[in-house]
């Protein structure tokens, strides 16, 4: 593969912030002085300004330093975006039973509720509302299947403010009322 293929392949995998080449090599932006990860969600650099490295030292010997945004010199190789990610799905697995809101879960982690939803969604592919209500679900199911707790105390354990409330949720998400659920699974059990 001659040069100008090679650079044209690395531009369209910046062009589609494509993540399986982060920690393949390196883009170093001439009009800023930085250098990111292929997949940078900064502003799409002209193709006239961008150098490629193959590590980081590379990069940082050529006077380059590293993008604040996707920190290329940080060992992840998914980048800051899965780690949010991650941090927020930890969250959400171990106080699913709290009253967990958006604008909570961003002024804990220090950033905009904005930013926190979309870069979730953008990674995950669903918005924290909706995999803190799935969480929910799946613990509820659980506790239905496994245990005769009473469905308001369910309810209540996995952070829903009434019985009422938790039943509509559950019978839209599994298609059956609690009630339901427990007794199909205790005749399949």
């Amino acid at each position: 593969m001659n040069e100008d293929a090679i650079f044209k392949s690395v531009y369209e995998t910046i062009l589609s912030r494509d993540t399986r080449h982060d920690g393949q090599y390196y883009v170093g932006i001439t009009s800023t002085g930085i250098f990111c990860r292929p997949s940078c969600r900064s502003r799409t650099p002209k193709p006239e300004n961008v150098r490629v490295y193959d590590s980081i030292e590379g990069a940082l010997a050529a006077g380059f330093r590293p993008c604040k945004r996707c920190k290329p010199e940080n060992p992840s190789p998914h980048g800051p975006d899965a780690e949010l990610a991650e941090t927020v799905l930890g969250l959400i697995r171990t106080r699913y039973g709290e009253n967990l809101t958006l604008h909570g879960l961003a002024s804990e982690l220090n950033m905009s509720p904005y930013h926190l939803q979309r870069t979730f969604k953008r990674t995950t592919g669903i918005s924290p509302s909706r995999q803190l209500l799935l969480t929910r679900m799946e613990e509820a199911k659980r506790r239905l299947s496994r245990s005769e707790q009473a469905i308001g105390e369910i309810a209540a354990a996995v952070g829903f403010r009434s019985a009422s409330h938790f039943s509509a949720a559950f019978q839209k998400a599994a298609g059956c009322t609690p009630n339901e659920y427990r007794e199909q699974n205790a005749r399949n059990s």
